[in-house]
This record gives structure tokens, sequence and C-alpha cells, in this order.
């Protein structure tokens, strides 16, 4: 992913409407639900990005046929809860946490072997955090550094038995793998978080018939004996994509834009509740349904922003948005704090540090905290290169940044692919007006 992107300083406001491309965590969960369906499954909008193409190779991998039929249509093929079959060779995940973590919890009770790698990035990832409530169900699952990093391979073992995690963190991806993996665990598997992280897996669930059994913020799960497909699904478009043009939209003065069909799942939300607490013009509009997520259209127009503060209970909420947060509130009047957030140090890469040493580049504004940031707002921002740390979130805020601002420089600015192919193409679109 090589290669450097200049973005110039807009001179107007941008204005139009945006279609929004399909959620990350959507697609990924499309494709791995569909392919243990039991029927062929359409999927519309899916996200054809780097990442969840990952997944899409995982499960080919697995023996599931999956057709392309257009840019971002696929039909999957799925083979039920047990017609999964064993890889001919090593599985990689790419740069995709959501893959190897979701893959996991399905593969850690199959009656085969299966071993994982990834990019250099996901080999400094933390993966301790789901091998030790799997292997508390009885999964045999071997690793570098005691199992705590990639490469790792899973060991056919007897039938896993539910447990009851009291998980240390929210974080969606571990409490998915520990229920994919009680679809197939004797007894009752039970999954209590401190704060709810994205549901997406259990709505999904509950879309192919699964019964959940929800009490504050823990989920029970029970066996599975077969999980009934829909014919399609539609997956909205992605909050954390929309994101980018919700702050742009806000600190360029002169903007109104409408975003279209976008995701607005309650425990993806709270980068609308903190726009708006910073004094943000947002609407919805068209409120409506796909499968069980709520989606909407989100009308945006620039205003006058002040600082905020928030901590550890929304943090699971906006966990990727703090990028782009940090550049509202460089362009905001006042100071905004962010705490809770330490789960931003194993990332992609240590996104405070990230944004700390980039954004100061165009802005000596921020502080960072071990575990939050502290951003002075009201900046004069000046040109500068920066670094993106091959990490799509950390490009796409830079490049908002530096279109609001005097421009900027990305290095490896083609990490966008990752999750957003298209983002300098519309990006360039709003320029021209």
């Amino acid at each position: 992913m090589g290669g450097n992107k200049t973005v110039d300083s807009l001179k107007h406001g941008i204005c139009g409407e945006i279609f929004i491309p399909g959620d990350k965590s959507i697609s990924h969960r499309s494709v791995m639900f569909s392919s243990l369906g039991d029927r062929a499954v359409r999927i519309r909008n899916f996200l054809n990005a780097q990442d969840c193409m990952s997944t899409v190779a995982c499960m080919r991998s697995l023996g599931i046929q999956i057709d392309q039929i257009g840019p971002t249509e696929f039909i999957v093929h799925g083979k039920g809860l047990h017609g999964l079959q064993e890889p001919q060779c090593i599985v990689d995940a790419g740069n995709s946490g959501t893959t190897l973590r979701l893959m996991m919890g399905i593969l850690a009770p199959q009656p085969f072997l299966t071993t994982f790698t990834g990019d250099a990035s996901l080999h400094k990832r933390p993966m301790g955090r789901v091998i030790k409530p799997l292997s508390a169900m009885g999964a045999h699952i071997v690793g570098r550094e005691s199992a705590k990093f990639l490469p790792v391979t899973l060991i056919p073992t007897q039938k896993l038995k539910g447990i009851d995690y009291q998980m240390p963190m929210a974080s969606a991806q571990v409490k998915s793998a520990v229920l994919l993996a009680g679809m197939y665990a004797d007894g009752e598997t039970r999954v209590t978080e401190p704060y709810t992280s994205r549901d997406h897996t259990e709505k999904m669930l509950e879309t192919f018939g699964v019964a959940l059994d929800k009490e504050g913020t823990s989920i029970t799960i029970k066996a599975v004996d077969s999980f009934h497909a829909p014919e399609l699904i539609e997956v909205p478009g992605d909050i954390s994509s929309a994101a980018f043009w919700l702050v742009a939209a806000s600190i360029i003065p002169g903007s109104e834009l409408t975003l279209r069909n976008v995701g607005v799942n309650p425990t993806r939300t709270g980068i609308l509740d903190v726009l708006i607490d910073m004094g943000a013009d947002i609407t919805l509009i068209n409120k409506r349904f796909s499968g069980k997520e709520p989606v909407a259209d989100i009308v945006v127009k620039s205003a006058a922003l002040h600082g905020t503060t928030f901590g550890a209970k929304i943090i699971p909420r906006l966990v990727d948005e703090i990028p782009v947060i940090a550049v509202a509130a460089m362009f905001a009047e006042g100071e905004t704090v962010i705490t809770g957030a330490g789960e931003l140090r194993v990332k992609e890469t240590d996104r405070l540090q990230a944004i700390t040493t980039e954004f100061n580049k165009l802005a000596d504004c921020i502080i960072a905290a071990e575990d939050g940031l502290t951003i002075k707002g009201s900046a004069k921002l000046k040109a500068a290169s920066c670094l993106s740390y091959h990490d799509h979130r950390i490009a796409m805020a830079l490049a908002i940044a530096g279109a609001a601002g005097a421009g900027v420089t990305i290095d490896n600015a083609e990490c966008v692919n990752i999750s957003y192919p298209e983002f300098y193409a519309t990006l360039e679109t709003l320029r021209k007006g």
C-alpha cells in the first residue's frame, strides 16, 4: 500500500448527497452467517473492501461457494452449521481483526484443524482476549507467545461446553466469538459486558432464527440445531464511513450534505450523540429497517461546534470514530476531553499515539493520556505531511482535517481501501461541487 495523497484545502462548503457504502461489521457477518445457513442467500450493498473480502476468501477456503454477481452483490451458498470443510492451506485473515476473531469462534468447535495468519499489523494485535474464553469452553488453540498472537492454530477437540463469561472490557468481537462458539456447545453460554458493545451479531443471529436471552448487558445462547437463512440481506450503509462526512460538513462553513442509507443501530450512534452535544446540526429522516437493523438518511449542515467531554461508557458506541471526532474537536471552540479509550492503543495501530503525533503536525493542540486525549479547539491549522501508519481511519481523518484546514499530504494513503475504497473519489466529487 504505497503512495502519497495530497488533499488540498476546500475553498467552499460541501453540498449534495452521498450514498454510504455497506457497513463493514454487518458485511463480515452476512457472509459468515450465510455460509452456515440452510439455503443460498443474496447479499446486497456488501462492502467490497479489503477487510470484508478477506472474510469472503476465508469462507471460500472452508468449502463455501460464494458467487459475486455485481460490485456489491454476492450469493452465498450455505452448507449448514456442520458443512464447513478443512482448509487445504493456512487461512489468511489479511488486516481484518473482525474476520479472525469471529472465525475463531466458528471454527473452535469444528472437527478439523485450521491455522490462521494475517498481515504484519494483524500479527501485532492481541488474540488472547478471544482465546481465553474459547479455551475455557474446551477449545484447543495454540499460537505465538503462549497463544497471544498470530499465527494461531485451532486443533480439533471434544465438544465445547457452555460457560458464564464476565468480559473484562466491552468488545463486540470477543462477545461474538463466544456466542458463535456457544451455538455448538453443550449447555448455556452467557456473556456479560461492562457496557453494551455493538450488537450486530445478536441481531443477525435472531434474523437466522436463533433465540437469545438478553438481560441488561448479558446475552445467553443455547446450542443451535438449525440455522434458517433469509433469502436476502440488505447491508445498511456504515455509520463509521458516514462519520467522516458528518464531521466535514459540520466544520466546513456553508456545507449541507444528505447521507443516504446509513445504519443507525443505537450501539453504533455514539458519533451522533457526541457531535450533537458539540452543537452539530444533524437530522435523521426517512427512518426504516433493513432486517432488524435500523436505517435512516442523515442531513448535516455546518455549525459552530464547541468542546465536550466523554468517557468509557460511550466508547464502545464510537470507538472507531475517535480519530475523526478529534478532527471535529480541533475546529471546535474550547476543550474536548476523551477518556476510557485505551482500546485504541491496540487497533490497526496505536491510534492515540498516531492522532497525537500526526494531528499535532497540523496544529499543536492535542495532549495524549494513557487512555485518552485532551484537544484544545479553535486551532489554526497549517499544511503538513503526515503518516497514516497504514491505518485507514487515521488516513481518512487526516484527509478531512486537511480539506477543512490548510491541506495535507498523507503517506500510504491507499490504506483507505481496507474499509472505504471510494473515499478519495467521493471527496473529489464534493470538491467540484
